[in-house]
């Protein structure tokens, strides 16, 4: 049985979950104990599809069968090929700095807090296995390179709000906040049109403080920093925010870069755009036309 909790508050109702690795929230404009656990367990449902769908720990699903494919050609279903869509999308609008086979930097990265940065020459030994380039994706069939792997990773928590909030407004007509480990969607305002509050956190204090609040009437709002995952060695912090094209982390990236967009998925691609714009993530936001908050 799924480890779910719910809260009763006096007009709202909290049901939580762990999921994807991360603390799961669902924030629901109702006191009805027995719709916020109906609705909790399908989010937690459907948190749980996704996640054994697509991650890259398991050995029983997609991600695995590619990236053990020996470069064979795979084909795969819809719902896969429509995130590889939107890997390729995002990979051609960042000018490659955006990429899905930059997961495999992590056997020489270990964003742990500590001061362990891997040499130039291992950098460089893996470099040649990184590159969306390198693989051939006509959808629906994926032929990955031998030495290789697509991670989804960067957008899967992202997918998984956005399925859920559009499950759950099909079975309560009340508004509710999906929050799967700060990735957040709203389908719409709350009664008499006000928002829902979300604290930002304080990346120096992560966890303690809140460095400020974003009202949230509808749509998706994302994060991207490096208050949980860096390196830190003879004073420079290392966020783990990687440049898929050197193999080393982005210089003078944000702490923190908040989003708001019509979607989740957007303003996580939104977010992490931003973060790989190193110092010109303000300026690269404030053209998108886009609400955001950047924590320097």
């Amino acid at each position: 049985m799924p480890q779910i909790t719910t809260e009763i508050k006096k007009n709202y109702s909290i049901g939580r979950f762990t999921a994807m690795a991360c603390p799961c929230e669902i924030l629901l404009e109702s006191a009805e104990p027995a719709l916020i656990t109906y609705i909790a367990k399908l989010a937690y449902q459907e948190a749980k599809r996704i996640e054994e769908k697509f991650s890259r720990y398991r050995k029983d699903n997609v991600i695995y069968q590619i990236n053990h494919s020996g470069g064979r050609a795979i084909t795969v279903d819809n719902e896969t090929a429509l995130m590889f869509d939107f890997a390729n999308q995002c990979y051609e609008l960042s000018d490659g700095k955006f990429d899905i086979t930059s997961g495999i930097l992590r056997k020489i990265w270990k964003f742990d807090g500590g001061n362990n940065i891997p040499s130039k020459q291992q950098v460089e030994k893996i470099k040649p296995h990184i590159s969306w380039e390198k693989v051939s994706w006509e959808n629906p069939v994926i032929t990955l390179p031998a030495n290789m792997e697509v991670d989804l990773g960067g957008i899967g928590k992202e997918y998984a709000v956005d399925s859920t909030v559009n499950i759950l407004k099909q079975h309560t007509q009340h508004s509710f906040l999906v929050n799967f480990g700060g990735d957040i969607g709203c389908p719409k305002p709350r009664e008499n049109n006000t928002p829902w509050v979300i604290g930002v956190d304080d990346p120096k204090h992560t966890g303690e403080n809140s460095a400020g609040r974003i009202t949230l009437f509808q749509g998706g709002l994302a994060t991207s920093g490096d208050a949980r995952r860096y390196l830190l060695k003879d004073g420079v912090r290392y966020s783990h925010i990687l440049d898929p094209q050197t193999g080393y982390p982005v210089p003078d990236a944000p702490r923190s870069v908040s989003v708001i967009a019509n979607t989740c998925l957007e303003a996580g691609m939104l977010s992490t755009f931003a973060m790989l714009q190193g110092k010109a993530a303000a300026d690269f936001l404030e053209a998108q036309n886009v609400k955001f908050w950047c924590i320097p």
